[in-house]
């Protein structure tokens, strides 16, 4: 099993298509046909099915997808770890929440890149525990996450700048002529969250969701923080979310917020990676720039 036998299936796998494949790799159709037949040699199965019109991974194709991407990866980083290169190369792949995706992460991603521009970024928008899951099993180097940092020994963290929550209402909302809003003067009114798992969702079972007594009646779970913040803005009810994610709705008289009295108006942010292993050569540089771009006052 070579190398570069292992980046053709790779592209093969991505495109489904050998002519396709021959022309990202720049190689002749015949040679990406030879290299897959003798990677299916070596490995004493078939990784394609070619009986259809088009090509698919087998089931053995596709387990080893996930192994080809790891074991390319890892190539790269032995290349970076022993040449001396004062610059490092090779692939980055980052987790995070759609709102740091959209409003905190490209400033980061684009400075990053002008001080290291042979570290290829992948960002992968998701919620917390797909986004820790992803660092645990290695198919992200780090990720983004709000609330507090992780508890389990094979993550490393860092406390980053927090982030302003508010609660939004659309405009005209009676709780919003109100001076101030309790907690109390929140129940029975109508909410619309994300789904459980979700950061934002962990924000609000932590705060509203979680008083004794009365509580706000949630109306709607939605996947989407654009549609979610569509929703409020056409009168359906109201939501807790960080302000970055709102700002621009604010602005422009979209949203408008609730005086909530709460003192509970930030949640962490954390940049979390695991302790031990291999690292990818970009994962030191690109948390000092975090750190430099998105660092808490105390850091």
């Amino acid at each position: 099993m070579q190398l570069r036998q292992l980046n053709t299936f790779r592209t093969v796998a991505e495109t489904l298509n050998i002519t396709r494949a021959a022309e990202r790799l720049n190689y002749a159709q015949s040679s990406v046909t030879e290299q897959i037949q003798s990677l299916e040699a070596d490995l004493g199965v078939a990784l394609f099915d070619r009986s259809g019109r088009r090509i698919r991974l087998t089931d053995a194709g596709n387990r080893l997808v996930e192994y080809a991407e790891r074991m390319l990866q890892l190539a790269e980083e032995a290349r970076a770890a022993v040449s001396g290169m004062a610059d490092p190369a090779g692939e980055l792949t980052i987790g995070a929440p759609e709102t740091l995706c959209v409003y905190r992460l490209p400033s980061l991603l684009t400075r990053f890149r002008e001080t290291h521009p042979k570290v290829r970024v992948v960002l992968r928008p998701g919620n917390r525990s797909e986004s820790r899951g992803g660092v645990r099993e290695g198919t992200l180097d780090l990720c983004f996450t709000f609330g507090p940092p992780p508890t389990e020994p094979e993550f490393e963290s860092m406390a980053l700048a927090p982030e302003t929550v508010v609660v939004v209402a659309p405009p005209g909302h009676p709780l919003t002529r109100m001076k101030e809003v309790t907690t109390a003067e929140l129940a029975g009114v109508d909410f619309l969250v994300t789904e459980p798992g979700c950061s934002y969702r962990r924000m609000y079972d932590e705060t509203l969701g979680s008083v004794r007594g009365p509580r706000p009646n949630v109306v709607a779970e939605l996947t989407s923080i654009g549609a979610l913040r569509s929703c409020v803005a056409e009168g359906m009810g109201c939501a807790l979310l960080p302000g970055i994610a709102v700002a621009a709705d604010l602005a422009r008289g979209a949203l408008e917020t609730v005086p909530w009295t709460n003192a509970r108006r930030e949640t962490e942010v954390q940049v979390s990676w695991r302790a031990q292993g291999a690292e990818s050569p970009g994962l030191r540089p690109f948390l000092d720039t975090a750190r430099e771009l998105l660092g808490s006052p105390a850091l």
